[in-house]
């Protein structure tokens, strides 16, 4: 028709200058909420409700995502465990010193040089096995923070980003949806043969969607890219290090079980050893024994000035020392309350609670 024309054709037309801001309409925000909440439905579940979607198929990220998740648990519950053996550690190892510490007291009173001696090397024994247990203690805080590391900053980072390919992945399935329902509606006044005002005015909202909805393709190829490249070396560095990390946390208790397992047979005779005992010791005015009474505690306490001490001394395992707050600081076990014990079920079920697969693919989705 145009080359038949014998004078000048005019044509007239609209150009498209596609601004995603304006393809972000309301209708877009609400299907992104939409496939936000089909996201955790079962399809029949979202078909019994009406509620249409756009969905990928295979999508292998999901099943990525949930092992994730497991990954993250499990290196939760391997942190809370490992820091709450160490408190307990740490407990039994300032028993060790404060039985170092009675025990040299009660070789300084006691006048058998043979009896002196075996209480100083027993007092002196347990010292030492509370300074290998601390030494085995700042050994091991370098695996823990290594752990930590991967479960405070290499995981949420991966999460972060998980969350940015979320909101792209619903905002390119929300174009997707709009195409499809504009397509209905074009197939459908064409079967009734009725003009479509749009159709006829140069089609510009579906044009622009169209454009729209590549630039959120794009978009979302290239964050889902990130992503899996993240969890890739997330899940390399977790099978590589971890195993070398656990190894370094048994070989340290080994160490340690070794070193005190030599301790005690360095001195496997050391005991029974003679004490020197008053000639009433274990004389009785009656067959029965009954408690002394409180002058022949007064009278023992006079005799013994430094007893009053060392029962002080005792009493300070109850409250730890500024030095063992100190170390506990140190070790990163402050916050450590062994009497509180919560079951690993529990545990584990509060946190598949606050990290669930849905909370990762749930972005703030209308900011």
């Amino acid at each position: 028709m145009i080359q038949g024309a014998a004078d000048e054709v005019t044509i007239h037309y609209n150009k498209l200058h596609a601004d995603p801001a304006q393809g972000e309409s309301l209708d877009i925000i609400l299907k992104k909420v939409k496939h936000r909440l089909v996201e955790g439905m079962s399809s029949s579940t979202a078909d019994t409700l009406g509620l249409s979607r756009a969905i990928l198929c295979n999508d292998s990220l999901v099943k990525r995502l949930q092992e994730l998740q497991g990954t993250e648990a499990m290196y939760r519950g391997l942190v809370e465990h490992a820091k709450r053996m160490l408190k307990a550690h740490f407990d039994l190892l300032q028993t060790y010193q404060q039985f170092g510490c009675v025990f040299a007291a009660i070789s300084v009173r006691e006048p058998q040089a043979r009896a002196s001696e075996a209480f100083r090397l027993f007092g002196e024994m347990h010292r030492n096995m509370e300074r290998d247990g601390v030494k085995m203690l700042k050994t091991l805080k370098p695996v823990l923070a290594d752990v930590g590391t991967y479960l405070h900053k290499a995981i949420p980072d991966t999460k972060l980003t998980i969350r940015r390919y979320a909101d792209a992945k619903f905002t390119y399935l929300s174009y997707c949806l709009k195409v499809k329902e504009m397509d209905d509606e074009e197939h459908s006044y064409a079967a009734l043969q009725e003009p479509l005002y749009r159709v006829e005015t140069g089609n510009y909202e579906y044009r622009l969607i169209l454009r729209c909805r590549q630039e959120a393709r794009a978009r979302f190829a290239r964050l889902r890219s990130d992503v899996l490249e993240k969890m890739e070396l997330l899940e390399s560095k977790h099978a590589r290090d971890l195993t070398g990390q656990l190894k370094r946390f048994i070989e340290g208790l080994a160490i340690l079980a070794q070193d005190t397992t030599e301790r005690l047979q360095a001195h496997a005779n050391l005991f029974p050893v003679e004490v020197d005992l008053k000639p009433s010791a274990f004389q009785y005015k009656s067959p029965i024994i009954e408690s002394p009474p409180e002058d022949d505690d007064v009278t023992e306490a006079a005799e013994n000035p430094n007893l009053d001490s060392m029962i002080l001394n005792l009493d300070t395992l109850e409250s730890p020392t500024e030095e063992s707050r100190d170390l506990l600081m140190e070790l990163g076990l402050n916050d450590i309350d062994l009497s509180q014990n919560m079951s690993d079920g529990t545990q584990l079920a509060s946190l598949l609670e606050k990290n669930s697969v849905d909370d990762l693919l749930a972005p703030d989705l209308i900011n």
